[in-house]
């Protein structure tokens, strides 16, 4: 065989040899790729899911801290007008802050305390004896308190 043969086959051994080499390495890196994109796919939903838990927790604790300030002004109207009915010496404008610090606890809610709010409201508009006032207040504050030391607080 002439050296051209001997050339012809090397050559040719060496571009088949190539041509499955970069086969397999496309292959390879095909696989490689994939499997960085699973992994990338992975971290971004883990990253979601914390990102989504953070959010949620905050939104809790907005609700919370609303929901113990909404509280604390309607007993603060409830306070001023028993105060009042204690004395005889109110405001003018006491029933209006007390009925519009009860509506906002309606609105915070939930329903347990907003009932203990009405009933305290509806013993004050009755002009209830003092225990009944003391114990509708109290009645109030034991609902609202359980309902703000709870999970958040």
């Amino acid at each position: 065989m002439s050296e051209w043969g001997v050339a012809l086959i090397a050559a040719g051994s060496a571009v088949a040899g190539s041509v499955v080499t970069g086969w397999y390495g496309r292959a390879a890196g095909i696989r490689q790729a994939e499997a960085a994109r699973h992994a990338g796919d992975r971290q971004a939903e883990a990253l979601l899911a914390s990102v989504r838990m953070t959010l949620g927790a905050e939104a809790g604790r907005r609700v919370h801290d609303l929901r113990r300030q909404t509280y604390a002004e309607f007993l603060a109207a409830a306070e001023s007008r028993l105060l009042a009915e204690r004395t005889g010496h109110g405001h003018s404008d006491d029933e209006l802050l007390l009925y519009t610090a009860l509506s906002a606890v309606a609105l915070a809610g939930p329903a347990e305390v907003t009932e203990a709010a009405r009933r305290l409201v509806d013993s004050l508009r009755r002009h209830e004896g003092p225990d009944e006032l003391q114990r509708a207040r109290e009645a109030f504050i034991s609902v609202a308190r359980a309902e703000v030391s709870g999970p958040e607080g």
